[in-house]
């Protein structure tokens, strides 16, 4: 087994990540006070890798030249497009080792038929043992122009979903139509583009690890549990009073008050935010720490505005950073993106209240949370001033980060329910100060791309903003598109 499953689809660099930020502030290892309110404890829940099954399409040369190929041009022994000069093993190898190295650094586990495969008969044979063994998706890589009827059969028919490629100069005129136009599948046509593939692996990688995750919602009221349909994720829920709970039991020692104050020197500049506060978002980092680990979760969401001294603001910057998702106000389509994001982006992003300056058609995202790598783990770390909490008192310590100029961006979200994704492109304008805008700690002002009206990206509370390109805003079309989401964006395929 790879290195990456044994961690539960992350490599050990990326698991001790995830577990930094859990271990700020000595948060290891702590248990429920006995002031907190009892709630059931409940195990993570394992994960297994997605499994791709890989098969290649393509003819020998001789059995063409022998005229045996089983095709309209075997009378005439006659080499299709991508002709006989195309280097078929060459390329085979090529994109195996390619394939190979991707799957390891994702997580994937990726199987090979032995064989490339040109009969009929063979195809029937590939698609029924794949059916019996219930991969998670097929990769279809087909290397001649006749068997693309052969490769649509095989991405309908063997697995949940699919990924297609054929490289430019395999096909005459148009791409293959069924394959083009398809819902359920990846398909690419391109020339070695391992970024297309990328996406399909990733996107099958994303819906494995969210129907294998737990999201827990902490707020008021009956704290019941239910599955997101779409991923069949579990969702399950916790009373604020056992947040409020575990949060008043923790004792402040030194080794948290250093860390507060460790926190604090990292910003460029802090503004009319005192030390007790500072602490006191330790305190909460590590109960939502301890809430997390007690239920089991792998994101939390907390109804968070009206928690006055205890709010995780802090907290959820650190789990952002660390690839452990957290949305703010108890936001469940939010915090979903989140999770697809962490898994189709390797990134934390910013969930934010949408706004609008329509004159100048420029949008503008705000919000009191906002992780600080927004590039991944191993990515810099954005300069940050630290501000109060926007709406309320006490002043307790929120993040201004400064996004950088020019940054490309997405602004993604998913709706549960609706079936429906949406991914719009853009680049940051800057961050600009308070006032003369209005908003929350952190404030970004965004040009979109190719907008008319920038009103048009609207997608109601809460998306998500990511750095990225718009090669890796594919992703997410990639993803809607295999798993028969309605995609709305401006991302090309």
């Amino acid at each position: 087994m790879c290195e990456s499953c044994e961690f539960n689809t992350m490599n050990r660099r990326q698991f001790m990540a995830a577990s930094s930020a859990m271990t700020a502030a000595g948060l290891m290892g702590s248990t429920l006070g006995s002031a907190a309110f009892a709630s059931p404890a409940r195990e993570t829940r394992r994960k297994e890798a997605a499994r791709v099954s890989a098969v290649f399409l393509y003819p020998p040369k001789d059995v063409v030249h022998e005229g045996r190929m089983e095709d309209n041009w075997a009378a005439d022994r006659w080499f299709t497009y991508p002709s006989y000069q195309f280097e078929y093993e060459e390329q085979k190898q090529k994109f195996t080792a390619h394939i190979k190295d991707m799957a390891e650094r994702l997580g994937v586990e990726v199987s090979f038929a032995p064989e490339p495969i040109w009969r009929e008969r063979k195809v029937e044979e590939f698609i029924a043992q794949t059916k019996d063994a219930a991969p998670d998706a097929v990769l279809v890589i087909n290397f001649y122009n006749t068997l693309s009827n052969a490769a649509y059969a095989i991405a309908t028919e063997s697995a949940p979903t699919a990924i297609v490629y054929e490289p430019v100069g395999a096909q005459h005129q148009l791409p293959h139509r069924e394959l083009d136009q398809a819902t359920g599948l990846h398909f690419i046509q391109g020339i070695e583009d391992w970024d297309g593939i990328e996406e399909g692996l990733r996107a099958v990688r994303a819906k494995k690890m969210l129907a294998q995750s737990r999201m827990l919602r902490v707020r008021e009221g009956d704290p019941s549990e239910d599955v997101e349909e779409f991923f069949g994720m579990e969702v399950v829920g916790a009373p604020a009073e056992e947040y409020n709970a575990l949060f008043d039991s923790i004792e402040p020692d030194d080794a948290m008050v250093e860390e507060a104050m460790a926190f604090k020197r990292q910003a460029d500049r802090v503004v009319d935010v005192e030390d007790d506060y500072f602490v006191d978002a330790m305190r909460a980092h590590k109960a939502v720490h301890d809430i997390m680990e007690r239920h089991g979760a792998d994101a939390i969401t907390i109804r968070c505005l009206m928690l006055e001294h205890r709010k995780p603001c802090i907290s959820f910057c650190i789990n952002n950073d660390n690839l452990v998702p957290n949305g703010c106000e108890n936001d469940f389509n939010g915090t979903l993106t989140l999770m697809l994001g962490r898994w189709l982006m390797d990134r934390a992003g910013f969930l934010h209240n949408p706004g609008f300056n329509p004159r100048d058609n420029q949008y503008f995202g705000s919000h009191c949370t906002c992780a600080r790598k927004l590039h991944g783990p191993d990515g810099p770390a954005a300069d940050f001033w630290i501000r109060p909490f926007t709406h309320q008192l006490p002043k307790t310590p929120a993040l201004d980060v400064q996004w950088t100029p020019g940054e490309p961006i997405m602004l993604a979200k998913y709706h549960s329910g609706n079936d429906r994704l949406t991914c719009w492109t853009g680049k940051v304008i800057e961050s600009p100060t308070m006032p003369p805008t209005g908003g929350c700690a952190t404030r970004v002002l965004a040009e979109m791309d190719g907008m008319d009206d920038v009103r048009d990206v609207y997608a109601g509370t809460h998306p998500i903003l990511y750095c990225g390109s718009r090669q890796e805003a594919r992703r997410w079309r990639a993803f809607a598109r295999m798993y028969g989401l309605e995609f709305e964006g401006n991302v090309r395929a």
